[in-house]
């Protein structure tokens, strides 16, 4: 009975011994294997042997590309604005021993990386250059981190800038500022229209006048005209002009005749008296 005890305790001995001898690695993984508490080997997929119970697996390893979400942070930018940035990384372990081995935690040392030269990056832009160039702001930022994460075994594969907008209270005074630069502009708008209407006004009157002027010239011009045609046909003779000023007259007398204002008219008994007296004669 004892000897049948022994036996299976070696056979459960064995069995155990052959396990822990045996490791299998997925597809896409990679097991870091330490001897007596060193580094030893790196089993790559499929069917490894080690050691038992000198060998053991430390550390088990993804060889996929690992999407590393960046969190969102405030970044300043070289004219003082303020905006909200994140980003997502695509990094691929390809020397595993140096990831574990390197640092302590290579996806929060990934993490404050990219975050630590985001902010350095932004704050060299303005702000509209930072909200417009995400190209070149992605392209910076796979050049600063590539090399510093390289020393870890790890690969760079790409990063995304996923958002960068201005903050809640940077984008609220950003939209005050936008509608005083529209109330202004319609200010000026308006002003400069008052402004021309009033030169329109002023040109118009300043030409009214200048016709106005120039009208009353040829009046005057006119009026000398005539009478010095006048003045030589009659050539002394007061009949003519006793004429025209009795046309004068008796047309004037028409005209007010017809007045609607007009109750009585008197006439002068001798006409002809009357013009003379007109003349100065």
């Amino acid at each position: 009975m004892d000897a049948l005890i022994i036996v299976l305790v070696l056979a459960a001995l064995a069995i155990t011994t052959v396990v822990k001898g045996i490791r299998i690695v997925p597809q896409g993984s990679k097991f870091i294997v330490q001897r007596l508490g060193k580094y030893y080997a790196t089993l790559n997929p499929g069917l490894n042997i080690i050691i038992p119970y000198v060998d053991t697996v430390a550390y088990r390893v993804t060889t996929k590309d690992i999407v590393l979400d960046i969190p969102s942070q405030e970044v300043i930018t070289a004219d003082n604005a303020v905006l909200v940035a994140n980003a997502v990384a695509y990094i691929n372990i390809v020397t595993p021993e140096k990831a574990v081995y390197g640092v302590e935690d290579y996806f929060m040392a990934i993490r404050n990386l990219v975050q630590t030269s985001l902010r350095s990056i932004v704050g060299e832009m303005t702000l509209d250059s930072a909200l417009s160039s995400r190209d070149q702001i992605k392209a910076k930022l796979k050049n600063a981190i590539s090399d510093d994460i390289a020393d870890w075994g790890i690969v760079l594969k790409t990063v995304e800038i996923q958002d960068i907008k201005p903050s809640d209270t940077m984008q609220t005074a950003m939209e005050e500022q936008a509608a005083a630069e529209r109330q202004r502009r319609a200010a000026v708008t308006k002003a400069e229209g008052e402004k021309q209407a009033a030169i329109l006004e002023a040109e118009g009157r300043l030409e009214a006048s200048r016709k106005d002027a120039e009208s009353q010239v040829v009046l005057a011009t006119a009026s000398k005209d005539a009478i010095t045609l006048v003045t030589e046909s009659i050539k002394g003779d007061p009949l003519p002009v006793m004429y025209l000023l009795g046309e004068k007259y008796v047309a004037a007398i028409s005209d007010l005749s017809q007045s609607d204002n007009t109750k009585t008219l008197v006439l002068p008994a001798d006409l002809l008296n009357t013009v003379k007296g007109l003349m100065g004669k």
